[in-house]
């Protein structure tokens, strides 16, 4: 009898020791002061993830580790990992348990083109921007739903990276960030009923998103396009001379003499009609105006000192109100 109590009371004590270490492994903050990044593969087992994340110094204790997914169960979810500070192991079991796989946040605003796009994605450590140039150009099959009987077969994907705030894993491949912009356009744009030819309406739309920045003016100035597309006046357009400028990599940060006369198909002073192609990528509000443009008489506008426009029906008009900025401006 004294000999059973002897075990008994070992095991007693085994159990409160284990049950001390198993307390002290999984509820004691343990881990990186620094950002560590842990990228777990799928299909990868529970004893290779603990081993792992016990030699980036992430748990103390791998044993530890798979002893909770014998307790706690659950799938451990593949994808990358992100710890700067100490936690408990068992805050590092839930956050792979629910797959709170780190990302970065890329938000892209209405009216950015490819080239603002590429540098966004850059500054948010999500890829080289000539690289994601390079894939933007290269997966024109991603809008060729829209695009297959386009007058001008894209050489991009400009005007279809939809404008919003989206979260990518830190290793996302450049073409799975273009077909989720696409899927977005694809979304929003399925809620305005856009008619076969969306290739002319992104185009419109986006000379729109980059002339006016007041929405209530939007349907106004798409308007005024119309209007002289129906009377093959050029369309004259600041933004797509540099954007012209953009695709040969001379812009100069304000538009010169010689911008005006390049051959540019996107030089809407030296060409009629629209341009080959969108110059950024609109927002809802520029598509909504150029499904329903205002009715009116005017073929001109122009930007006051307050930031609005002033539109005028004849040229005469028009250089009137041309004249009424300048002189505000020097004043």
């Amino acid at each position: 009898m004294k000999f059973l109590g002897i075990v008994l009371l070992l095991a007693i004590l085994v159990a409160f020791v284990a049950g001390s270490l198993a307390t002290y492994y999984i509820y004691t903050p343990f881990g990186p002061s620094t950002e560590t990044f842990v990228e777990i593969a799928p299909h990868t087992g529970t004893k290779a993830i603990a081993t792992q994340l016990q030699q980036s110094g992430i748990i103390r204790n791998r044993y530890a580790f798979e002893f909770m997914k014998l307790t706690r169960g659950g799938t451990l979810k593949a994808g990358e990992y992100r710890f700067d500070h100490p936690i408990p192991m068992a805050d590092v079991y839930s956050h792979i348990a629910h797959g709170e796989i780190y990302t970065r946040t890329l938000t892209i605003p209405e009216g950015y083109n490819i080239f603002d796009i590429a540098q966004a994605v850059e500054a948010a450590g999500l890829g080289d921007r000539n690289t994601f140039l390079a894939e933007e150009r290269k997966h024109t099959e991603l809008i060729s739903e829209w695009t297959s009987g386009a007058a001008h077969p894209p050489d991009s994907l400009e005007g279809y990276l939809f404008p919003d705030t989206y979260h990518f894993a830190r290793r996302t491949p450049a073409v799975h960030i273009l077909a989720a912009m696409v899927r977005r356009f694809r979304l929003a744009t399925q809620q305005l009923s856009l008619d076969s030819n969306v290739s002319r309406t992104v185009i419109l739309a986006s000379l729109v998103e980059k002339e006016v920045a007041q929405d209530s003016e939007r349907p106004l100035v798409a308007g005024v396009f119309l209007n002289r597309l129906t009377k093959s006046i050029p369309l004259a357009t600041d933004p797509t001379v540099i954007y012209a400028a953009l695709l040969n990599n001379r812009w100069r940060g304000t538009i010169y003499a010689s911008d005006l006369q390049s051959p540019s198909p996107y030089n809407t002073y030296k060409h009629s009609g629209l341009p080959p192609g969108p110059i950024c990528n609109p927002g809802m509000a520029a598509f909504r105006a150029v499904l329903t443009p205002a009715k009116t008489d005017y073929l001109y506008f122009v930007s006051d000192a307050a930031g609005h426009s002033r539109f005028a029906a004849t040229l005469k008009e028009h250089n009137q109100n041309v004249q009424s900025y300048r002189k505000s401006v020097q004043h």
